[in-house]
Parts: structure tokens; sequence; C-alpha cells
């Protein structure tokens, strides 16, 4: 008999996939308020956070420097157009290569390394660069950051239309992950990641893709990095900390760390839940903390994991209707 609940599972997701990409066109129209098209805009770029850093998981390493690759692109993106009146899409850009090229030149070296040994060198990593934007004074403002921000370019100068080039950048960048995930490349990464030993045996360059996926990550992260700074008008080190990566981590485990659209819906619950609690001012992390708490033990294996629970729970009770 064919087992038909691979195809269904696949199914299920293609449907979220198709009902967030809706939800994201259509949610400026819902409602007129700024707070909700802002807010909008905060899940939209955790998502591209969440989806580059994915690429690095699904090679089996847990990265907690992500965030200050993010700060490298920000900080070169503002600073070109600052020093060299560069305009701000090619700064964005040059944001995203810098902290490339820096992935590039580090990722040999610590990629090396795996289990809680990437995970503390990535920890240290990720603290030496924020100590290199707090100590750079004459160029990064230090612990204030830098207080002459250029002017935001007039293509994105309201709230709506920051939003949709937002969403645009963030479905170019979920698409290179997306495409790269479902090619030949992806299935070596998901071979690498069940056991590097063997795929190494069986002639995939190891060291080699971890790299590449690695300083591909670092560059992606670059694009939420240089639109932040814009939606929140400043920049400053405490943006880019230990914190901020260790968010990016637990969108991919709430949202399901094996699926890409995981650390979409882990994004868009990670952002939106605390800011719609604002109104519960003594109560907002308590009840966030734990909401998060019992969402994580009641689904393991992320959000991905409900609909299929849901599937399942409805086969059982049709079984013992029809029974």
């Amino acid at each position: 008999m064919t087992d038909t609940r691979k195809p269904a599972a696949v199914r299920l997701r293609w449907i979220a996939a198709a009902a967030m990409a809706v939800l994201a066109v259509l949610w400026p129209l819902l409602s007129a308020n700024t707070f909700y098209v802002t807010l909008g805009t905060m899940v939209v770029l955790s998502m591209i956070g969440a989806s580059s850093l994915n690429l690095i998981i699904r090679t089996g390493h847990i990265s907690l420097a992500h965030a200050a690759f993010m700060g490298v692109a920000a900080y070169v993106c503002v600073l070109l157009q600052i020093h060299l009146q560069w305009a701000f899409v090619p700064a964005m850009l040059a944001g995203c290569v810098a902290s490339g090229l820096l992935g590039l030149l580090l990722g040999p070296v610590v990629l090396r390394l795996t289990g809680k040994y990437f995970v503390l060198v990535t920890f240290l990593l990720g603290e030496i660069i924020r100590m290199v934007f707090l100590e750079w004074r004459s160029l990064t403002g230090g612990a204030n950051g830098i207080e002459n921000m250029p002017p935001v370019p007039s293509f994105i100068d309201t709230p709506l239309s920051f939003y949709y080039f937002s969403l645009f950048v963030a479905v170019l960048s979920i698409g290179i992950v997306w495409r790269i995930l479902c090619s030949e490349t992806g299935r070596a990464i998901d071979a690498v990641r069940e056991a590097d030993r063997i795929a190494e045996c069986s002639g995939i360059p190891v060291i080699r893709l971890k790299v590449a996926m690695f300083a591909l990550a670092c560059a992606l992260v670059g694009l939420q990095g240089a639109l932040q700074v814009y939606l929140v008008r400043g920049i400053d080190p405490s943006g880019f900390s230990m914190e901020v990566s260790l968010g990016m981590v637990v969108m991919n485990v709430l949202g399901g760390m094996y699926y890409l659209i995981g650390p979409l819906l882990g994004a868009a619950f990670m952002v939106a839940l605390p800011e719609l609690l604002r109104g519960y001012v003594e109560l907002q992390q308590v009840i966030f903390g734990i909401t998060l708490i019992v969402v994580m033990a009641a689904l393991p294996g992320g959000i991905i994991d409900l609909a299929a629970m849901l599937r399942r729970a409805g086969a059982r009770a049709l079984g013992r209707s029809g029974s």
C-alpha cells in the first residue's frame, strides 16, 4: 500500500507557505494603523535573519554570532552613505558583501569545530565583533552609536513603502535559501548534517560546503541589518548582541529547524506575540515566557509539527467513528 503521509505533509507545508505569502501581501491592507504595518515589517525582517541562519543550522551547526555579522553589514551600509555619499541600495549590497567576506574569512577556521565548541567559539566571535563596534568610537560612535543618520531614501519614506520593500527583499532572500535547500546542494547539506564523515567519503567537500553556506548566510543576514537601521532610525552595538543571535536560534527551534517554513513561523511568533502583549506591561514577559515554554513542550518538533499532530488526531477520530 502506498504511504500517502509524506505527500500530505508536503502539501500542508505548501498550503502554509501560500497562506503566509497571501497574508504578507495583504497585511497592510487589513488595518490602516501604522503600528500593525510596522509590526509586519519587524516580522518580515526577522524572517530574513531566521531563514539565513537556517542555512547554517542545516549543516549541523548553531551560530551565536549571526547578529554580529548583521551588525557588520549595517555599519558598513550606514558609513558608506555618511562618508562616501553612496546611495542606499549600493551601500546595502556592499554591507552584505562585507559581511559575507568576513564569514568567508572566518568560516574555514571556526567550521572545523563541532558541537559545543562551535557554539562557544561563535559566542566569543560575536562578542569580539560587538566590542569592536563598542570601542572603535571614531568610526562607530561607541555605545551611543551613530547620531547623524543618513536620510531615509524617498522610495521607503513611508511605513507602507518600507514594508513592501522589506517584503520584496525578504522574498528574494528566502527564495535563495529555498532554491539551495531544494537542489543537489541542499541534499548534500542534509547528508553533511546527518553524517559528515560518511558524506566526505562519498565525495562531498564538507568543509568547502559548510564555509560557502556560512558565508552566504552571513551575507543574507546583512540585508536585515541594513534595513533594520532605517526601521529604528538608529544604530548602536546593543542591536547586534548575543541575545539577538539567540533569538534567531529560538525562532528556528520554535518553528522547526529542518523545514524552511519553520523559521518563518518561528519569526512571526517570536516577534508578533511580545508586541501584541504590550497592553499587559507588568505581565508581558511572564505571559510570553509561559507561552513559549508551553509551545516548545507541546511541540518538540516545532510549530510545523502542529499540522501533522492535527492530521493524526483527525485520522484517529475518523478511525474510531468508522469502527
